[in-house]
């Protein structure tokens, strides 16, 4: 049974990944900075947690041996969002995410799967490919380019697989309470007969987060395909139509 290692469990992604992979009976060490938070989840029981805050990290430690040697990698981590402007992500994560993979890996550990973002793309509509050319835009968006830049290089002295996986739009239930569809529930909830929105026009490509976590799963369990994998469906849709959508699920 392969022990898997997801940094950033309690996150709104990670808590839909740890349950995705217990699902599939895989070993699962979850990390993440506060038990508190994430002691409320389902599967708490049915892991190893073992807490760590990257503000500890220590360079002399050895955290493949502190994570107790996980077979792979899944990171999740990621501090300062929804804040994608902010400077935080590419002067302190960056150097300090950067740091912490690579002692994991100098350490023995020889399969990581990161979550990057479409953001890394910048302002470009259509149909986004792994092989474009990236032109991020934001703070959030270059921190992430960059740290898959230098794990690339890692790669050339410390052999390693390096599934880079860029997250499109998700939604689902535990979303951030500013997100739209989580203000949409909320107003449906509180049996609102108007939600103010932008006209909806915008197209983008939409997964919900059980999709998004079964894929993260299949793709970070194997290695026949490696290096950028973009986790979308493909098929983009206008923001209004999925959310005529999602009023006709709820009636």
């Amino acid at each position: 049974m392969k022990k898997i290692l997801v940094t950033g469990a309690s996150g709104f992604v990670g808590n839909y990944v740890v349950s995705e992979l217990l699902k599939n009976n895989y070993q699962v060490i979850a990390s993440a900075s506060s038990e508190r938070n994430i002691k409320s989840k389902e599967w708490f029981s049915r892991v190893q947690f073992v807490p760590f805050n990257f503000k500890d990290f220590v360079q002399e430690e050895n955290y493949f041996h502190f994570f107790n040697e996980p077979d792979l990698l899944i990171h999740l981590a990621w501090e300062g969002l929804p804040n994608y402007k902010s400077l935080f992500h590419f002067e302190e994560n960056l150097p300090g995410h950067y740091a912490f993979l690579k002692n994991l890996i100098t350490h023995g550990l020889s399969d990581i799967t990161v979550t990057g973002t479409c953001l890394e793309y910048g302002l470009k509509e259509g149909k986004l490919s792994e092989d474009m050319v990236t032109n991020p835009s934001n703070s959030y968006a270059i921190a992430k380019d960059t740290l898959r830049k230098f794990l690339e290089q890692l790669q050339s002295v410390q052999p390693f697989h390096l599934k880079w996986i860029r997250l499109f739009y998700m939604y689902g239930a535990g979303q951030n309470p500013n997100a739209i569809f989580s203000q949409l529930e909320k107003a449906i909830a509180n049996n609102e007969e108007v939600f103010n929105m932008s006209k909806g026009e915008q197209e983008r490509d939409y997964l919900s987060i059980g999709k998004v976590a079964s894929y993260i799963k299949s793709i970070a369990t194997q290695n026949k395909i490696t290096g950028i994998i973009n986790c979308c469906s493909g098929k983009p849709v206008k923001l209004k139509d999925l959310v005529r959508k999602f009023l006709e699920e709820k009636k």
